[in-house]
């Protein structure tokens, strides 16, 4: 059933209470032609009714050679505020900038983010939302799987479909993301609950195996036919099975480019109200498959940008029934958060 105003408006309210929200502080919706006008109005009202000055910018919507169907994800690391010294001015002026763009790797995300103003990006179906309305405890496990990663030098991930994967890391910084910005220049994301890092360059090596089940994202779908990648040096060298490897052959090789094969960012989900099943039970356009990035015990695996080559191509693959470990101490074990400060009581794997 669709939420309602009512609704809509009070989960506003919840997630900008949680990102400092209050009387003197200036918000601006960043909105364009793709953005979703309930969640436009319902953050309005939500900003407006806990006193804030709210505004709204409305920018031209950004295209590139390389877009392929709907999704805003297809190409990472360019957005249309990037030249445009309105928007970034309107941008660092505000206090919170609620994100119903897409900006996400960009030049000009991270100069008004470098400013002080916080991001949130909320790009997802209102019903989505409304389930996974982020919570201090999720910023809590969230931050202590923070403390984990960044404690650790070397990374490894294993499945029974034949991953393993290794790689080092502590070169780059990581992302984590609980759903809410409480900081001076914070950029999160609604709905999330994950932690993910670049490995060091050209580290990474093994295979990963893509099983029936696992997402693809952004092609929105669940892999039919296993997947078998492998990685040498940070890169992926090889691609074999059936017809979901043809296709994602097909799709790396469109972008033209050898640094698509790069693998990037690698993490585990923490989020245990996002589910497996969801994508599977929505209509497809209104969803970047955010709610499959988080799912409790998912192994984040991600292709193409990395910390020394740039793409606009980038995958990201949420799988199940993986074990994660760093410096050989397990985060994840076939699809179970192990750590007792990450995980919920009663939570399982989806």
């Amino acid at each position: 059933m669709p939420v309602s105003d009512t609704r809509s408006t009070a989960m506003w309210r919840e997630v900008l209470e949680l990102s400092e929200v209050g009387p003197g502080q200036n918000v601006l919706l960043l909105t364009s032609a793709n953005s979703n006008p309930l969640l436009i109005d319902a953050a309005g009202r939500a900003a407006a009714a806990l006193g804030a000055t709210v505004s709204r910018l409305d920018i031209e919507p950004n295209w590139d050679l390389f877009e392929v169907g709907s999704d805003p994800t297809v190409v990472s690391g360019q957005s249309p505020i990037d030249r445009n010294p309105m928007a970034l001015a309107a941008m660092k002026a505000a206090d919170l900038v609620v994100d119903f763009v897409f900006l996400l790797f960009t030049p000009g995300q991270k100069e008004v983010l470098a400013s002080g103003t916080r991001i949130l990006l909320a790009y997802d179906a209102p019903e989505v939302l409304a389930r996974i309305v982020p919570t201090r405890e999720d910023r809590r496990r969230v931050l202590a799987a923070k403390a984990a990663y960044a404690a650790g030098s070397t990374m490894r991930v294993t499945s029974p479909a034949g991953t393993d994967l290794h790689a080092r890391i502590g070169q780059y910084p990581i992302t984590a993301e609980y759903g809410f910005v409480d900081e001076p220049g914070r950029w999160d994301h609604w709905p999330s609950g994950f932690v993910a890092r670049l490995t060091d360059d050209e580290t990474a090596h093994g295979r990963v195996v893509l099983a029936p089940g696992d997402i693809i994202l952004p092609f929105k779908s669940y892999v039919q036919t296993a997947i078998a990648l492998t990685i040498e040096a940070g890169f992926i060298t090889r691609i074999e099975g059936g017809l979901d490897a043809d296709f994602l052959r097909s799709y790396l090789d469109g972008f033209r480019d050898p640094n698509a094969y790069g693998v990037s960012h690698l993490g585990w989900g923490l989020q245990p109200r996002a589910r497996w099943t969801s994508l599977g039970l929505y209509d497809k356009h209104p969803t970047i498959g955010m709610e499959a990035r988080a799912f409790y015990g998912n192994f984040l695996f991600s292709t193409g940008p990395s910390g020394k080559h740039r793409t606009p191509a980038h995958l990201d693959i949420p799988m199940r029934g993986c074990s994660f470990y760093v410096d050989g101490a397990p985060m994840v074990v076939d699809g179970d958060v192990i750590p007792e400060d990450q995980r919920v009581a009663g939570a399982t794997a989806q």
